[in-house]
């Protein structure tokens, strides 16, 4: 009787001990470098992407970052509520856009355009990708003011996001990475839908 207890005593701690072990491969598996949680659109994997991604997201920081630029102008300048609306929207949006390139390049492997680098590493120049303005431009906008800046300010826009949306389009035919591809797609949607927004309010000021 005693060597049967014993002997149970003895599977069940075996059966708990495979259990442990099970749940700490499980948990190992969950927290591998490159794993992402699901519902994750921002995360990428290793491996997965090829030159185009990268010369997407080397391009794409600099330029978000001029759009981001110019929207916050808008607080000081501009009298226009529905102007004032647009250019929070578009520095909510792209603010977050450039943090995820960002960690998309340096967990590549890739450099990242330095503060101020509007050639994104040579992928707007090398790549065709324009649509940037250029200083005098930009000054020209920081210097206006009321209904002048808001035309200067919607058709500037207007012409960034067209060059925008042209880059996003060479992911989608050249990329590889899954969240480049679905972010290329996200910047097409929206930015589309934000001309035909512009090109109404152009009609209004």
């Amino acid at each position: 009787m005693s060597r049967n207890f014993t002997a149970a005593r003895l599977l069940v701690a075996t059966a708990v001990a495979g259990l442990a072990l099970a749940g700490c491969a499980s948990g190992a598996d969950t927290a591998a470098p490159g794993a992402t949680g699901s519902g994750s659109s921002s995360a990428v994997k290793q491996g997965t992407q090829n030159e185009a991604d990268i010369t997407f997201a080397q391009g794409m920081i600099p330029h978000h970052r001029q759009a981001v630029e110019m929207a916050e102008l808008a607080a000081g300048r501009s009298e226009n509520p529905k102007v004032l609306d647009l250019s929070t929207r578009i520095g909510a949006a792209q603010g977050p856009e450039i943090e995820t390139m960002t960690r998309w390049l340096q967990a590549w492997g890739a450099e990242v355009p330095a503060e101020g680098d509007l050639d994104g590493m040579g992928g707007v120049k090398d790549g065709g990708m324009g649509g940037m303005m250029t200083p005098e431009q930009m000054q020209g906008l920081e210097q206006a003011t009321a209904a002048a800046f808001d035309r200067m300010f919607l058709e500037m826009m207007v012409e960034h996001h067209r060059s925008a949306v042209g880059m996003a389009q060479v992911e989608l035919a050249e990329g590889a990475d899954p969240a480049a591809l679905e972010l290329a797609q996200t910047i097409i949607d929206t930015q589309r839908a934000e001309i035909t927004e512009m090109e109404t309010l152009l009609t209004q000021v």
